[in-house]
């Protein structure tokens, strides 16, 4: 098997870490999540995009690529990634899972952020 261009097979332990934290609530709802698909190749992608209102929106996604500058990091068996450009966006920043009768899922702190807008789904 070959790696697209952009893709690399390198051992995850060999690539460069980020500072993004994952709760053990949030971590554990990754693994519960993967398991409902059946899928043990797949890890938690982190990435900020241009867009939104304040400028800049995150994505969490699940992703079975690693690609070239990615840094990873292992939390307990579940495996976060974050492209190199999104790594200095994400710096400090810490994932958490809330479940409550207000408010159903992931939520990223980011002390990066210079502010967001009202709907807290962008930031600058």
């Amino acid at each position: 098997m070959t790696a697209a261009p952009n893709e690399t097979t390198a051992d995850p332990t060999e690539l460069p870490t980020h500072e993004v934290a994952l709760s053990d609530v949030a971590a554990d709802k990754v693994r519960s999540l993967l398991e409902q698909e059946g899928r043990t190749d797949l890890r938690l992608r982190v990435a900020v995009q241009p867009g939104g209102c304040s400028g800049l929106i995150y994505q969490l996604y699940f992703d079975e690529r690693l690609l070239e500058g990615d840094a990873v990091k292992d939390y307990d068996g579940v495996e976060v990634v974050v492209d190199k450009m999104s790594v200095p966006y994400l710096a400090g920043a810490s994932i958490d899972f809330e479940d409550t009768i207000a408010k159903q899922g992931f939520t990223i702190d980011n002390p990066s952020a210079g502010g967001s807008c009202a709907c807290g789904d962008s930031f600058h």
